[in-house]
């Protein structure tokens, strides 16, 4: 099974993931995101893009390295990582359904105050230009898309261990 946590940057995907893992027996964080770094590795590189979801071939080595590991080692994977572009979200869920793996879909949500905070008083990465500028992009999915395909989990007023315990619980069932 995969636990895919979704939602914009700040809403605590990172954190909550590995939070996730603790609960679950069995389970392993995949960040998806080295897929991306991976193939930002490329020399010469790939055409020019402002976020590596956008390559092609991305979504297909991110389902295919999910299902391998899963394949190989079994489990629960914990995926934390924002797919905001409906399209590419469609590609990546029916590769997964494809093989046979199911998947619950979570969204971190929080309202736009409290992101703009978290990442403007982010004491790891500090205040990103990159991670403001997908608010509204987050704001648009959800208001379309996203809210609709996942299970949303509000954490305005949770605390990172909170939002992992209600989704452990509602993963164990």
């Amino acid at each position: 099974m995969i636990v895919w946590l979704n939602g914009t940057h700040g809403a605590g995907k990172t954190t909550t993931s590995a939070l996730v893992q603790q609960l679950l027996p069995d389970s392993r964080v995949f960040d998806a995101e080295k897929v991306g770094e991976t193939l930002m590795d490329i020399t010469p590189g790939l055409p020019e893009t402002d976020n590596f979801q956008h390559w092609p071939p991305w979504r297909p080595l991110v389902v295919e390295t999910a299902r391998r590991v899963l394949e190989y080692a079994g489990g629960t994977l914990v995926v934390p990582m924002t797919v905001l572009v409906e399209p590419y979200w469609r590609e990546i869920s029916a590769g997964l359904a494809q093989y046979a793996v199911p998947v619950r879909h979570f969204v971190l949500h929080a309202d736009q105050e409290t992101l703009r905070a978290r990442i403007q008083n982010d004491t790891v990465l500090g205040p990103s230009p990159f991670r403001f500028r997908y608010l509204e992009p987050y704001a648009e999915a959800a208001r379309t898309w996203l809210h609709a395909e996942a299970e949303v989990i509000d954490t305005t007023h949770l605390t990172p261990a909170q939002a992992a315990l209600r989704i452990a619980e509602a993963v164990k069932g």
